[in-house]
């Protein structure tokens, strides 16, 4: 099997390994699971030694996913779908109860998410994730590290970014590893790092358009991420200086702050003094 670059293929090769990265996510007796990218399945073989409901594998490659489904065959809790995970709806894989042995024993409809994500779509499926907060009860993934040091980055450090406060907003990251690029075939430039992720304690949006808010917030606060936290939000959101400098009075931040000194809570604040300035027309009061 011969790894597509264009696919970010990188396989874990390191069985050790593979086994710290399934207990971080602490599989207990009717977990579901879902495995994005199981490649050549060694997270697949760890994860289904574990008395689960479901494992549910999502592969891409059908030059992959093909030889899964043929392992696994004989295992009813193990289901293979190769389609791409950014299409996949996981609202339906939660509410499915196929190979759920005592469906009436799992009202929890939530599952835990483990993957080694290829390095070339990783922010994207975090983002998929991130929009299925709802579902979801605990997450391992491994990204390339210097994307891992932005996930998991503190306000006042020279990696926070839009990706440090989008990830804040949804999720606490618990815990984190490196993981050496000697341990994927074929070996990478980089070094990776697992991220072991847990939904947040609070929601910290109320509504749909007040999320939406948001994420423009934040993403217009980091659009000029050098100049000031006026600066950037006059730019990004096409305010006047004087309406960005009326919302932050009246959250009491400063207007010379730069974004990356701003924490999670600082950006809520701030899409809410904004109102309908920082919502997509349709999301818009009438």
């Amino acid at each position: 099997m011969r790894p597509r670059k264009s696919r970010g293929q990188n396989f874990l090769v390191q069985a050790r390994l593979a086994e710290r990265i399934v207990a971080a996510a602490q599989l207990v007796p009717n977990n579901r699971v879902v495995e994005i990218g199981p490649g050549l399945g060694i997270l697949s073989d760890a994860i289904a030694r574990h008395p689960l409901a479901r494992l549910t594998l999502i592969e891409l490659d059908p030059r992959l996913a093909a030889p899964l489904a043929a392992r696994f065959v004989a295992d009813s809790r193990i289901i293979v779908i190769n389609e791409d995970f950014l299409r996949t709806d996981l609202k339906a894989l939660a509410e499915d109860r196929k190979a759920v042995t005592d469906a009436h024993e799992f009202d929890d409809r939530r599952f835990k998410v483990i993957g080694n994500l290829p390095f070339n779509a990783a922010a994207a499926i975090l983002e998929r994730l991130c929009a299925s907060r709802p579902l979801i009860t605990r997450m391992v993934l491994m990204f390339q590290r210097e994307v891992a040091e932005r996930i998991r980055a503190r306000p006042r450090t020279s990696q926070y970014g839009a990706l440090s406060v989008y990830t804040a907003l949804y999720w606490e990251v618990i815990d984190h590893f490196r993981v050496a690029a000697g341990n994927f075939h074929p070996r990478p430039k980089v070094d990776a790092e697992v991220l072991v992720f847990s939904p947040s304690a609070d929601q910290l949006f109320a509504s749909e358009s007040e999320e939406q808010a948001i994420l423009t917030t934040i993403r217009a606060s980091f659009s000029t991420p050098r100049k000031t936290i006026r600066n950037s939000l006059a730019t990004g959101l096409r305010l006047r200086l004087g309406v960005a400098e009326e919302a932050l009075a009246r959250v009491a931040i400063e207007p010379s702050a730069r974004p990356g000194m701003l924490a999670v809570a600082d950006f809520v604040r701030l899409a809410r003094a904004l109102g309908d300035a920082a919502r997509p027309p349709d999301c818009r009061d009438a």
